[in-house]
């Protein structure tokens, strides 16, 4: 018989609370929501943020401390109250953003790890990283289970045994029934924050290919905003006014609506993991062209619910957006498969059963 639970939830890159929205604090509250909706009870044990972003060894050492000093906190309060977890949950655990609390307070309590979305990169062995990437094997080598969202990063675990797949998943019930589209000229959509790296690349990508197809009727829409703004803005400041509008970051509660307004979403993904954005774009019955990168075909679904083309290919990101600008009866049939797929494979309920299942699995008899 299935056991309730109570989980202590941590996400050390960005806790599900924070006020700057992004996919990582989208998916820490979809994993929450997904353990509440298996019955469990679901607690936030730390806010404490131990990402690095510049490699520096003496904010990690910082990072160390202060984690350690917050399990030292937990496991004394714990122990005073008698309501220990039964199960710690670490979502989002890299070299960039590890987890000093968690291992340590398993160890103290006896109670199971489980690690959510975790990658590997051994290149960083001896590097400015190098601290966090050691306690990274450190917790895996704790872990009872990997609940592993992008199948790529199972490849480079060190214990691939202790993974179970989760397809990526949203709460599908926020999304309407597709309904048929009547733009013209029809309408491109780009959903993602503004940040420097990868998302300016993809945003310049993006740029780069929709030169190439100036002359056929369509309009962009971008919803997203971010330190990164200025440089997205010029790399579209070459487009006729009118064809590209800025609209700002969309609030989460209106964004189902707002891309099931739109006819095709385009984004090139570059070293995407998976992409909510895409997946919430299908949930919303709008068709997906993408760059092949790393876990987005787990999300897109090749001439199903969208086209993948090769990873930084603005030629072939072009043709494809080309190619379904001017076949709307596909367009509109893969939008239809996109919301179907989204309700039978990605959604909240069918994670959570998935999910309780893998956990029901490694609880002590």
């Amino acid at each position: 018989m299935a056991r309730s639970l109570d989980i202590a939830f941590y996400a050390p890159m960005k806790p599900p609370d924070h006020p700057v929205p992004s996919g990582d604090r989208y998916m820490a509250r979809m994993l929450m929501a997904a353990l509440e909706t298996a019955g469990h009870r679901v607690t936030l044990a730390s806010r404490l943020r131990t990402w690095d972003g510049d490699g520096d060894p003496m904010s990690q050492q910082d990072c160390k401390e202060q984690g350690e000093a917050e399990a030292d906190r937990l496991i004394e309060a714990w122990r005073r109250s008698g309501a220990t977890p039964d199960l710690w949950f670490t979502y989002h655990l890299y070299y960039k953003a590890t987890d000093w609390i968690g291992p340590r307070v398993c160890a103290a309590l006896g109670a199971p790890y489980v690690v959510a979305e975790a990658s590997v990169a051994y290149k960083r062995v001896g590097g400015p990283w190098d601290l966090g990437h050691k306690q990274t094997l450190a917790a895996l080598s704790r872990a009872a289970l990997i609940v592993t969202v992008n199948p790529k990063d199972a490849e480079r675990l060190p214990e691939p045994d202790k993974s179970r797949l989760l397809p990526p998943f949203l709460d599908a019930g926020r999304f309407a029934e597709p309904q048929e589209k009547s733009n013209d000229p029809p309408v491109l959509v780009a959903p993602a924050m503004m940040r420097h790296g990868d998302k300016l690349a993809s945003y310049r990508l993006l740029a780069d290919a929709l030169s190439q197809i100036q002359e056929i009727p369509w309009t962009l829409r971008i919803y997203g905003d971010g330190p990164a703004r200025g440089e997205v803005e010029e790399a579209f400041a070459g487009f006729p006014e009118g064809k590209v509008e800025f609209c700002g970051a969309a609030e989460e509660e209106a964004l189902p609506e707002l891309l099931a307004a739109c006819d095709l979403c385009v984004w090139p993904a570059v070293n995407e993991a998976y992409g909510m954005a895409l997946l919430e774009a299908e949930g919303a019955g709008v068709p997906v062209v993408a760059g092949r990168s790393l876990g987005v075909p787990s999300v897109v679904a090749e001439g199903e619910t969208g086209m993948l083309v090769e990873p930084n290919d603005a030629a072939a990101f072009a043709a494809a957006v080309r190619e379904l600008l001017e076949d709307p009866a596909r367009r509109a049939e893969m939008g239809r498969a996109a919301a179907e797929k989204v309700r039978r494979d990605h959604g909240l309920e069918a994670a959570a059963r998935t999910l309780n299942s893998y956990i029901q699995d490694i609880l002590p008899e």
